[in-house]
């Protein structure tokens, strides 16, 4: 089901669309979290073998509503969307353009850090304050969602400061020894020794330099790298036990915590094309975006610009 909502964050979504399926909320199942503050799109898939399709008419609102809705063989897995589109407006400018056109070159030709945004720490920071706390017990939270929200929270946290580290030192968007390098469109990885110095894909933005996300296993990184890592997670030791899990294994032998993997520190150009009229603000509401030099597209619109594998913001 491809669904459009506002002022509801998607696990609420998916607790409303449990109850109108009479299905565990553990059947539901979506590819990442979306905002509450925004109007978003994103799929949701629902395990109903054998089953009919529920009516969900009751849940369709100014707040909530359906675009799309099919069958399909396989349920959607968590990370499985190729990216996120964003639709910023920027209203009552006031900045200087020239500056403002300049920053956003630099931002176009060489990215910007790739942290992940305060939105994942929650309110006032309340989703670390409650993944502290569980870390601090020794358990996880019962509920699948809030665990792994609480999981993905403690992550976030220590890959920004390791990646705060390479912004303060200057190498965040330089190739170190020990560093594993990724690709932009592409789970593939690879040590820095296996890169030939002539590779022209470092400049052109399509392999990066990578930093953990803290879990179980070893780390993939080497020498600097993994010496700046492992003094990042040593100075946050229950969080960084608390997700390596070692602990916490299930009567299976499965983890319970996240298995480490990694997450590229410079985010590919974001801005490709951008308008930045000197209009009156009210001017600017309608046509000013930072992604595409043309107005936002009107929501009928939308669905020729979202497929299967791409979710929707603004």
């Amino acid at each position: 089901m491809l669904l459009e909502k506002r002022g509801l964050n998607t696990e609420e979504v998916a607790r409303q669309l449990a109850r109108a399926a009479g299905i565990s909320l553990r059947n539901v199942s979506y590819a990442g979290l979306k905002d509450r503050q925004a109007v978003t799109r994103q799929w949701f898939s629902l395990q109903l073998p054998g089953r009919a399709d529920p009516d969900f008419s009751a849940l369709w609102s100014d707040q909530l509503r359906c675009l799309e809705q099919a069958r399909h063989q396989r349920k959607l897995q968590r990370g499985a969307h190729s990216a996120n589109g964003f639709f910023i407006r920027l209203t009552d400018l006031q900045a200087d353009h020239a500056e403002l056109d300049t920053r956003l070159q630099i931002i176009a030709g060489e990215g910007v850090p790739n942290y992940f945004g305060p939105q994942r720490f929650g309110r006032d920071g309340s989703n670390l304050h409650d993944a502290r706390r569980w870390a601090g017990q020794g358990g996880y939270p019962p509920a699948r969602g809030t665990r792994s929200r609480l999981l993905s929270t403690a992550r976030s946290l220590l890959f920004n400061r390791m990646l705060a580290a390479r912004v303060a030192d200057g190498t965040w968007n330089r190739i170190l020894p020990g560093d594993c390098l990724a690709f932009t469109d592409s789970r593939s990885h690879f040590p820095a020794s296996e890169l030939a110095a002539d590779d022209p894909r470092p400049a052109a933005l399509d392999l990066h330099p990578t930093a953990s996300l803290w879990g179980a296993g070893s780390l993939a990184s080497g020498a600097e790298t993994a010496a700046l890592e492992r003094a990042v997670a040593g100075a946050e030791p229950e969080l960084a036990a608390w997700l390596e899990g070692q602990d916490w294994i299930r009567p299976d032998g499965s983890y319970a915590s996240p298995f480490r993997d990694l997450r590229g520190i410079i985010r590919p150009p974001i801005v490709s094309n951008w308008n930045l009229p000197c209009l009156p603000a009210a001017s600017l509401r309608r046509c000013c975006t930072s992604c595409w030099n043309s107005p936002v597209p009107p929501v009928a619109d939308w669905k020729r610009k979202t497929d299967a594998n791409s979710d929707c913001q603004r």
